[in-house]
């Protein structure tokens, strides 16, 4: 580990571990088409229906107000992200998708490593600004 981050060299096959983080948006539009979607659905529960699929996936994962990401290998959560947006397609005629990845090989743990340097840093930086103002 360096500096709290879990680093792989390149002899523990960085092509078996390269994990990514995939921050992603999906939204439905236009008149929702034949299916399992109700006709006076709203797009919170399109969104519902994408989150609730990235959930049972079983990849770390967190949701906020505006991005669910993910964290996992390329191909697995790929899948994760079109299984969503075709769970979303059952809500509306069209679906827009916003996609943000950060691939990174040899990283893992991400999803909270990212949050807990920034936050580990805020604090420095609160301490530090406060020296000799007393």
């Amino acid at each position: 580990m360096t500096d709290g981050v879990a680093v792989l060299s390149p002899a523990e096959g960085l092509c078996q571990t390269e994990l990514m983080l995939v921050a992603f948006s999906v939204a439905p539009s236009g008149t929702p088409a034949a299916g399992p979607a109700p006709a006076n659905a709203s797009v919170h529960d399109a969104v519902a229906a994408a989150v609730k699929v990235v959930r049972e996936s079983g990849l770390p994962n967190r949701t906020d107000a505006m991005f669910t990401t993910i964290e996992g290998e390329w191909d697995e959560v790929m899948d994760v992200v079109r299984r969503a947006t075709e769970a979303v397609g059952h809500y509306g005629e069209r679906v827009s998708l916003v996609l943000k990845a950060d691939i990174r090989p040899g990283y893992y743990g991400e999803l909270t490593g990212k949050v807990e340097r920034l936050e580990a840093a805020l604090g420095q930086a609160g301490t530090a600004g406060k020296e000799g103002q007393e």
